[in-house]
């Protein structure tokens, strides 16, 4: 491996950072393949604002004939694919430098245009449920083009028995604000209104604390300042406990409501319907979750031990067992080493990430002004471009390899469909990533001889599966409980919720966790249960990975070839069928298993270094 040892002078601080034009070309995106200069942009922004007074015209033939409902389909679609281009390069041009008040312009430009162009094609998609079994034998049997769109036809027709009458469809869309009120006001309650106390830090400094100051300082290797975070942070939710049980609570009550209007059995039915997803598979994955939980309370009971710890509490989950290596790579090491990691996805793969290499699709290095994090995004015209913070470190080799893997999925999903199926939703975005993470902790765990480093990646591993599969899964159980106990008429108080909650996280902790009374509070700040039955999809798409990638070390070319029918399918089938062409039957427990007994046999080595360590 290419590491080299961390020297104290090379960490940088803020006030150091390079302006926009101080960062070196190579390090840069280059957005000019999307447009040229700003001024081709507003050159086609305004061509597309122009082509919306079209939309009416077509509204009012769409289902006149075969060659009427083409065209409509075309000409918006048509619209999409170049909404989309306009959007990455606004969005990306004021990523890089939120400070540029031109960018901050052109990238409200662009989302005033979508939600113009959302209402011009509106009228689509209930033209085509209106259109009767006659008609659309009709269409078919005179536009053969009809045929290269089936599938986009099927996904809107799988919605007609849960479509209501037009008067009764604009009713509840006029009431979009009333259903999400509950929503905003929990996210307006949860990042603007609240009040934190303050606390100390580890250097014995005042601190006000925030939602990242507490993530940050439940990481301290000092368990007092773990603990005063832990319980000041809290007193602020248990204040306003019944303040978030009516927020959520009103909120689960819209989804059963629109889940009732239009015809769905549960809230759960409707959600998973929108990508044909059986509810078996979330079924499936509760019912194997709780099946391994023993696995996690073991790991939880090393953690215990490794911290030295007569009693675990809540606020001890995410303070460090090991310490960071003392190791760095740089970025040129770090594009090496996804290479050599990658290899087993064959010379095709690395082609792309060659090209994502040299054709600068990668902006590397912080610089004052640039957006935080690091993505992958693009649009069906672009390259699939990421974003980077760039950071010599460990973690940061595994996020190149993790966005690198959004962007050959893209890459793939375009270069191998039109554009009405050139994108994939979100419940395959993630295995793509997460693969290719596997792949890197499987060749790191082939390569590293370094005791103390292999530990540091088994836990790595093992924290990430802990965080994913084992807690995303908590919260999908707990959702999923909520919404049954409202369609039961249960009042979900705070009351009901505390002890739920709290039954539900030490049956997942197990006994090493000694409880805290604090820790039945943490539904009220969980963000993901306002979204609908989507967390489930973190914990499927991380197994599904450990499986796709165990089956890649193992198979060789065969689970290759598998994989990659996944990664060029984008949404030319519904994505349970996609995944069942890569190999994984996400209907079925074995994929579920094959991830189990991954992160089983990793735990077992941890163990074992850990004992080997502790011995010198």
């Amino acid at each position: 491996m290419r590491f080299e040892r961390l020297k104290k002078e090379r960490v940088k601080m803020a006030n150091t950072l390079p302006t926009r034009d101080e960062v070196p070309t190579s390090q840069t995106w280059d957005l000019s393949t999307i447009y040229p200069t700003d001024a081709a942009w507003e050159a086609a922004f305004a061509d597309l604002s122009d082509r919306l007074d079209g939309a009416t015209y077509f509204a009012e033939h769409v289902t006149d004939s075969g060659a009427a409902l083409l065209q409509a389909l075309q000409y918006g679609l048509g619209l999409m694919r170049d909404l989309e281009t306009l959007y990455v390069y606004a969005s990306m041009k004021n990523d890089q430098d939120t400070t540029n008040s031109q960018y901050q312009g052109m990238f409200d430009q662009v989302q005033g245009l979508a939600a113009r162009v959302s209402s011009a094609i509106a009228f689509f998609d209930p033209a085509v449920l209106s259109l009767t079994d006659a008609q659309w034998h009709e269409f078919k049997a005179t536009t053969p083009e009809l045929a290269d769109y089936q599938h986009y036809f099927d996904a809107i027709l799988t919605q007609k028995g849960h479509v209501l009458s037009a008067d009764q469809e604009s009713l509840l869309a006029a009431a979009g604000d009333v259903f999400g009120a509950s929503e905003k006001t929990f996210s307006i309650l949860d990042n603007a209104d609240i009040k934190f106390g303050t606390v100390k830090n580890d250097v014995g400094e005042t601190e006000q604390l925030s939602n990242g100051v507490y993530a940050r300082l439940l990481e301290s290797t000092n368990p007092s300042v773990r603990k005063e975070t832990f319980q000041t942070f809290y007193k602020s939710y248990i204040a306003l406990e019944n303040t978030f049980a009516s927020t959520l609570s009103s909120h689960i009550k819209g989804h059963n409501f629109m889940a009732q209007a239009h015809h769905y059995d549960s809230a759960r039915q409707a959600s998973l319907a929108a990508n044909q997803v059986p509810e078996v598979v979330y079924d499936t994955l509760v019912e194997q979750v709780n099946q391994a939980l023993p696995l996690l309370h073991r790991y939880v009971a090393l953690r215990k031990r490794l911290l030295g710890l007569q009693e675990l509490h809540s606020y001890d989950l995410y303070t460090p067992i090991l310490g960071e290596p003392d190791y760095a790579i740089d970025f040129e090491s770090a594009k090496a080493e996804a290479l050599e990691a990658l290899a087993p996805l064959g010379e095709d793969y690395l082609d792309i990430v060659n090209q994502a290499f040299d054709s600068r699709w990668i902006d590397v290095v912080e610089n004052q002004g640039k957006r935080s994090g690091a993505y992958s995004g693009g649009a069906y015209d672009t390259n699939p471009f990421m974003l980077l913070n760039w950071v010599d470190n460990l973690n940061n080799l595994y996020t190149l390899v993790h966005e690198m893997g959004h962007s050959a999925h893209s890459y793939l999903t375009r270069h191998n469909q039109p554009y009405q199926y050139g994108d994939y939703p979100i419940f395959l975005a993630e295995i793509a990533s997460t693969t290719n993470e596997n792949l890197l902790t499987d060749y790191l765990l082939k390569t590293v001889d370094d005791k103390a480093l292999r530990a540091y990646i088994l836990n790595q591993y093992l924290d990430g599966f802990k965080g994913t599969v084992f807690r995303q899964t908590q919260f999908a159980e707990f959702e999923q409980w909520m919404h049954q106990q409202d369609a039961a008429g249960v009042p979900l108080t705070a009351e009901v919720l505390d002890q739920a909650y709290a039954d539900l996280n030490q049956r997942y902790y197990g006994e090493a966790l000694t409880p805290d009374p604090e820790i039945a509070h943490e539904w009220e700040r969980i963000p993901h249960f306002y979204y609908n039955f989507y967390v489930f999809q973190y914990s499927t798409g991380f197994a599904a990975a450990t499986a796709l990638s165990d089956q890649i070390i193992q198979e060789g070319q065969p689970a290759v070839d598998r994989y990659k029918t996944y990664l060029k399918a984008g949404s030319s089938a519904y994505p349970i069928d996609v995944m069942k062409q890569a190999g994984v039957d996400m209907t079925k427990p074995d994929y579920l298993q094959e991830a189990f007994a991954t992160f089983e046999q990793r735990l077992n080595e941890f163990e074992e270094l850990v004992q080997e360590l502790e011995q010198k």
